[in-house]
């Protein structure tokens, strides 16, 4: 049963060791690696929900369901979103009345979060105890927490024929496909949100041992946590070492429009650019083996540079390098 608590978040039990902050794919599998080298509890993993929208009437929380899914084994790694074994009998019979709503596809198995999340956030209860509800419904024993309970949204200014337009995010990333080039990025209603409870507690926590931030988006999933009122002081003020693994591959991203999306700001699409956007709250940077050129230029910027495997192909490779960031923090913590 979902915790009757309303106007507040219900308290986890320990406070977290590490703290995570993710956006979708790229973010989850790095949870996924963390999830499978510490005990559940011992670790929180804060969702970016900037991309949230509503979608048929129904509240969508992209990020927060593909960490979900991910952390309970339920992922489909076709799409990378949603749940494997799918069907679509819930479109199929949509798309016959409404032939305009198929540029987002709702599966069927993926309707039901979306119906469980959309009643409980109609009767009051925040975000944060739905997403806790859910997380506990697949089994999952890792704290994940939403970044903020109140609505932000990222939106995304691009060319559209000459134009500069803003676009909702879900519609230059899915109906646009990231095509457009993108000129700003800005978070509607960040400077009005608050750090939850419990992300506060664990960020101010003695017993902390390090903040990682994912290998997401900088720009589309990493910001908009950082933009919630408080948050960025929260983490800059932490005990712990903060170590950010980098979302590019010599100058290239796994997934997603990392690069392109630099390219397009006037920004050069490489690991020193992120290291520099992150500044001023990393204490420690995990490069790809391939980026070892660009190894020097960060650490002039006074970071700390580790070099080794990012690309994470399969469930070994996420856990050796969760394994690797752990260490590297506790390095940065002894040193």
């Amino acid at each position: 049963m979902i915790d009757e608590v309303k106007d507040g978040v219900a308290p986890f039990g320990k406070p977290p060791r590490v703290v995570a902050l993710s956006g979708g794919v790229g973010g989850a599998k790095l949870a996924l690696g963390l999830a499978r080298t510490l005990p559940g509890h011992e670790l929180m993993v804060v969702a970016n929900t900037a991309d949230d929208f509503h979608h048929l009437g129904l509240r969508v929380s992209p990020d927060i369901d593909t960490l979900l899914y991910t952390l309970a084994d339920l992922n489909n790694p076709d799409t990378g979103w949603g749940q494997r074994n799918e069907t679509w009998s819930f479109m199929d019979a949509l798309t016959t009345l409404r032939p305009d709503s198929r540029w987002f596809n709702l599966g069927d198995r993926d309707l039901a979060t979306h119906l469980v999340r959309t009643a409980q956030l109609e009767q009051g209860v925040a975000l944060s105890n739905v997403t806790r509800f859910l997380a506990e419904a697949f089994g999952i024993t890792v704290q994940v927490v939403p970044m903020c309970d109140e609505p932000v949204a990222t939106r995304v200014q691009v060319e559209l024929d000459g134009e500069q337009v803003w676009l909702p995010f879900q519609e230059y990333f899915v109906k646009w496909k990231t095509e457009p080039p993108v000129a700003r990025v800005d978070y509607v209603g960040a400077e009005y949100a608050t750090v939850p409870a419990p992300v506060r507690t664990a960020l101010a926590g003695e017993h902390l041992d390090a903040v990682v931030i994912c290998p997401s988006n900088p720009y589309l999933s990493i910001d908009p946590i950082l933009a919630v009122s408080g948050m960025r002081e929260l983490i800059g003020n932490a005990r712990a070492p903060v170590v950010a693994v980098s979302p590019l591959v010599a100058g290239r991203a796994i997934k997603g429009p990392t690069a392109k999306m630099m390219t397009e700001m006037g920004l050069s699409p490489d690991a020193r650019r992120i290291a520099e956007h992150y500044g001023g709250i990393i204490d420690g940077f995990v490069l790809d083996n391939a980026a070892e050129g660009e190894r020097r230029d960060i650490e002039a910027m006074g970071i700390k540079v580790i070099l080794t495997n990012t690309i994470m192909k399969s469930l070994q490779d996420r856990i050796a390098l969760a394994g690797t960031v752990l260490r590297f923090a506790r390095a940065l913590a002894d040193a």
